[in-house]
């Protein structure tokens, strides 16, 4: 998939994907790639009608590169889950024909659990934003280790 050339010369934003078992959660940075802000989540049923939602959202909101959560153990092993995570990442690379890096996520779904908790947040909500938050913990965390840079 080609960049068209209008939106070539302006700010391109960063999407961040929290890759579930069931779910993905999307994120989206401001222009100027300094905040996160949780978008929606992308229900599973295979990793092909993933990369196509992904996709029409790349479309739509001028994306130029994607962030996805690596799953790590605590000892900073990769296990299973970071291996699927990996895999889609290049498939996404692959059929997107543009960047897409890998941030370590440990504790960003925990992290985000935790905060609606402390919102009181009920279960059936939390359950539906968890996601989108986790995606923006992942986002957030690149764009801060970016700016440091």
């Amino acid at each position: 998939m080609e960049v068209p050339s209008a939106f070539l010369g302006h700010e391109m934003r960063i999407m961040g994907l929290d890759y579930g078992d069931k779910r993905i959660g999307v994120a989206i940075s401001d222009e100027l790639g300094w905040t996160a802000q949780g978008l929606t989540v992308v229900e599973r049923r295979g990793d092909a009608d993933a990369i196509s939602r992904i996709a029409e959202l790349v479309r739509q909101h001028q994306v130029g590169e994607i962030v996805i959560g690596l799953p790590k153990n605590m000892n900073g092993s990769v296990g299973e889950r970071g291996e699927r995570c990996m895999a889609f990442a290049a498939s996404l690379r692959k059929a997107l024909q543009m960047p897409v890096h890998l941030q370590d996520e440990r504790l960003t779904t925990v992290a985000a659990e935790r905060a609606l908790l402390e919102a009181d947040v009920s279960r059936k909500k939390r359950k539906a934003v968890v996601d989108k938050m986790a995606a923006s913990m992942i986002l957030q965390m690149y764009l801060d280790a970016k700016t440091k840079k």
